[in-house]
């Protein structure tokens, strides 16, 4: 599942549980992710589902689910 994935990918990259991360975390406010931390996580899931994620797109994601409702696109 894709949410399952992108889960994982977040907590890895902030080193947090996953359980702590739902489809309405937002990233910035209630994980306190920097804009490195984005950058990594975008990363993580451009390698995980081989896709690109345009900058402009990265930008306007504020939680998990608009990362999810992304990748299901692709």
């Amino acid at each position: 599942m894709v949410f399952d994935k992108i889960r994982d990918i977040i907590a890895e990259k902030l080193q947090i549980g996953p359980e702590a991360i739902t489809p309405e975390t937002n990233l910035m406010k209630d994980l306190e992710a920097d804009s490195l931390d984005a950058v990594e996580i975008i990363m993580g899931i451009e390698e995980e589902f081989e896709i690109t994620v345009p900058d402009e797109e990265a930008e306007g994601f504020q939680t998990v689910e608009d990362i999810v409702r992304f990748v299901e696109s692709k």
